[in-house]
């Protein structure tokens, strides 16, 4: 695993004790560069402890077929199950309840952000890290929206991602260091060059989460009883104050800070 030099290691977050590093996506990303770093040293569990039931997710047999023969060589981890898209593998997780999933993103008939939305609600003790080959890191956002716990990438060497396993399975947040070092940057840029959603009016934001959950301008004026024109109004003010000029700028904005939920 590389090190990020110059980022200094903020506290680690663990089920047992408090942190005082900072909350969201900033807190998630610090996260995992903290364990990513700390980590690199560090064998696996500690012999004797009860292992770690993995299900595996993801809709290419041969990509299964390489994950699970490379976890295997490590004796505390234990396949306990394999699916090939989103329904086979919430219906697995709910019989065999795995302490850690690895999830894809892209799969048929239900993604794996969807799954992890679901199974966050339904069985919040498992812990899912996504194990995807997308390295946008806008990614990195949504997954944490979903209530997954990692992201590491395909690519990335076994022994990094069997500290992932025992890092989101300890309760621990963890990210590629590619990622989220980049991530991180995007994100400290945001909120650097972005305003705040508190310079809003009430109206404005109420206005700028119906944009973002999709809604057109007409769309918009028949739920608040306005007129067209006067969405419009409000749409103009609220990208001037945010400095945010698309649609597509606004949603992101506004799922960052919480204002609306991920979509599937």
């Amino acid at each position: 695993m590389k090190t990020i030099s110059g980022t200094a290691a903020p506290a680690r977050v663990n089920t047992a004790g408090t942190s005082e590093q900072p909350a969201g996506l900033a807190g998630h990303i610090h996260s995992s560069l903290a364990a990513g770093n700390a980590s690199a040293t560090k064998t696996p569990a500690a012999t004797g402890k009860p292992r770690i039931k993995v299900m595996l997710v993801d809709d290419h047999p041969v990509v299964r077929k390489g994950v699970s023969s490379c976890l295997s060589r490590h004796e505390h981890l234990q396949i306990v199950a394999e699916a090939s898209d989103g329904r086979e593998a919430v219906t697995k997780a709910r019989q065999l309840l795995p302490n850690v999933i690895l999830m894809d993103i892209d799969m048929p008939h239900m993604n794996g952000l969807a799954v992890t939305e679901l199974l966050r609600k339904e069985l919040p003790e498992i812990k899912v890290l996504i194990l995807s080959m997308h390295s946008n890191t806008d990614y990195v956002m949504r997954i944490i929206q979903s209530g997954a716990r990692g992201y590491v990438l395909k690519e990335a060497p076994t022994e990094e991602l069997v500290r992932a396993v025992d890092a989101v399975h300890s309760g621990e947040a963890f990210f590629s260091p590619e990622v989220a070092h980049a991530a991180l940057n995007q994100f400290v840029r945001g909120v650097s060059s972005q305003g705040n959603e508190a310079n809003l009016t009430a109206r404005e934001r109420e206005v700028l989460v119906q944009i973002a959950e999709g809604l057109s301008n007409k769309e918009i004026a028949g739920r608040l009883g306005v007129g067209v024109r006067t969405v419009e109004t409000h749409r103009e003010r609220i990208m001037r104050k945010l400095d945010i000029h698309s649609v597509a700028g606004l949603t992101k904005f506004a799922i960052s800070r919480g204002l609306v939920s991920l979509r599937t």
